[in-house]
């Protein structure tokens, strides 16, 4: 799907891009989701499930919060207050700490909440506000909104889904090496067979 240009086309990516993200989160045991075997946020950094899910709930708060305050004519800090755009990977941290005494079904039932929250706001603005004029520079609200909540749950999804792969090539590898250690054994200790066959004649 391309890149959303009206309210019913962003609403459209998110449904879509967050159902085919919680399908494959669901499948995730919490076992699963607390080890640290992918690749991070910030460049050489290892997370794991659980901390992909508290960036996605981190991020549609933050979204959630900046129309907030807008709404009510505050003042916003972009991204986040004591964060800059170029600090990025500090802010992901930030997420992973802030959720990180959730267990992993609290988290996806908070992650839930944070969507079912944002297709609402989307679902009270109209389409001139969402895509009409600039809200932040030079970016609609609707877009905005986008960068943040569809386009990473489609990132998430594939960053599971490589991660899954892998699980499953390093499984079949582990298989194939224990069938041929039973082979080998099983060669090891099988009686030799007797030479039941007459003997030969020597030529005189």
């Amino acid at each position: 799907m391309g890149v959303p240009t009206n309210k019913t086309e962003l609403e459209k990516a998110i449904r879509l891009n967050y159902g085919s993200l919680l399908k494959e989160l669901s499948s995730i045991t919490y076992k699963e989701a607390t080890k640290k075997e992918l690749e991070g946020h910030t460049k050489g950094s290892l997370m794991n499930v659980h901390d992909l899910v508290a960036y996605l709930v981190g991020w549609g708060e933050l979204v959630l919060k900046w129309n907030r305050l807008m709404d009510n004519g505050e003042p916003v800090d972009f991204p986040e207050t004591g964060y800059k755009w170029n600090e990025l990977g500090k802010l992901a941290q930030k997420f992973y700490i802030d959720h990180a005494a959730s267990d992993y079904k609290h988290l996806l039932e908070k992650l839930d909440a944070t969507v079912t929250e944002i297709l609402s706001l989307i679902a009270g603005k109209s389409n001139q506000q969402l895509y009409g004029t600039p809200w932040y520079t030079k970016w609609t609200l609707g877009r905005m909104i986008q960068f943040n909540t569809s386009s990473p749950y489609a990132n998430a999804r594939a960053r599971i889904r490589k991660w899954k792969k892998s699980k499953e090539g390093d499984q079949t590898k582990k298989n194939d090496t224990t069938r041929r250690q039973i082979t080998s054994i099983q060669s090891q200790t099988s009686p030799k067979k007797r030479n039941t066959s007459p003997p030969k004649k020597h030529s005189a």
